[in-house]
């Protein structure tokens, strides 16, 4: 998959994807209200919401196959509705709900998949043909519904875009094809080439795409809660546990996200303020105090119910 040139060099500095003030309304329910998001070259961008958060009718902007209410969009610079063409040859899109043709074979799906591209990766498609296992002379039609998500994989993949957009694409995975196609698959993509490479991805499953991922926003009913840069992420939000020798007396911990005591211990989340509370906490004078960074699932929780107690918050 290495040394293949992109069809099309991107602008180093230049967003790849823009979204500004984005509104999408079916009738009378809104779902998108003014989501804004810059996604910056070479990224792995995480798009993070609860099902029914907006995530899909975003990504279905970004490709024209919904007009947004208002709001502007833009992809590669591009308004996606003048420049569709332009714009879809130089990424590849992976659904939620993916079907082919079912009469036609593995290899007839890929090979008409190619012949809309001007590049195409042959020795990747043979390759991964043979990670995933998939018969090339199979029909589609009885292909399971996790190969027919790894046909449309490989099919992404093949033509080495500039941009690969994937909504729930793993989600019909066995757990080790998932995990192999995440870390192995789409590592190799976005580290491939001469020109940076970027990764759009909606999914649930957070903990799997946790070493990839760069920068992330979080969606709840339409609205961008929270936008950071993983690294940022973690040194922000923090899980304290402190155990005391006798049930602690209380204390003023309102700065904390969440607080969750049984007995003598006490589990804290935080987002900033980590050195105040930490100060609170000991001077108490617990037996033992721990720090430790939150995962970006537990950081996805914390955002969608801050308002909700620490154990519901992590449940």
């Amino acid at each position: 998959m290495d040394g293949f040139p992109l069809g099309s060099n991107c602008v180093m500095n230049s967003p790849i994807i823009e979204i500004d003030s984005l509104v999408r309304r079916y009738g009378r329910t809104e779902a998108v209200h003014g989501l804004s998001l810059t996604v910056k070259p070479g990224r792995c961008y995480g798009f993070f919401g609860r099902n029914g958060a907006g995530k899909t009718t975003t990504i279905k902007c970004l490709l024209n196959l919904l007009r947004p209410t208002s709001g502007l969009v833009r992809v590669f610079g591009l308004d996606p509705v003048r420049h569709e063409v332009e714009i879809k040859s130089r990424l590849s899109y992976v659904p939620d709900a993916v079907a082919f043709y079912p009469w036609m074979r593995v290899a007839d799906v890929l090979d008409y998949l190619a012949s809309f591209r001007s590049h195409w990766n042959h020795d990747a498609e043979t390759e991964l043909l043979k990670r995933f296992q998939l018969d090339p002379a199979q029909k589609t039609g009885a292909l399971s519904k996790g190969q027919r998500t790894q046909l449309a994989l490989i099919g992404a993949i093949c033509p080495e875009p500039e941009l690969l957009v994937l909504d729930e694409p793993t989600s019909g995975l066995d757990p080790l094809v998932r995990r192999e196609f995440i870390q192995t698959v789409i590592g190799a993509y976005q580290s491939a080439g001469s020109t940076p490479r970027t990764v759009f991805v909606s999914t649930h499953l957070i903990s799997e795409f946790e070493g990839l991922i760069d920068e992330f926003t979080v969606i709840d009913r339409g609205r961008a809660v929270l936008t950071l840069e993983a690294d940022r992420a973690r040194e922000q939000y923090q899980k304290i546990r402190v155990r005391f020798a006798q049930p602690p007396p209380a204390m003023d911990l309102s700065k904390a996200l969440g607080v969750h005591q049984d007995g003598r211990e006490m589990e804290v989340l935080v987002n900033g303020h980590s050195e105040e509370i930490l100060a609170t906490l000991r001077a108490r004078q617990p037996e033992e105090i721990r720090t430790e960074s939150l995962s970006l699932e537990e950081i996805f929780l914390a955002s969608c119910r801050q308002g909700e107690r620490y154990e519901n918050a992590l449940a």
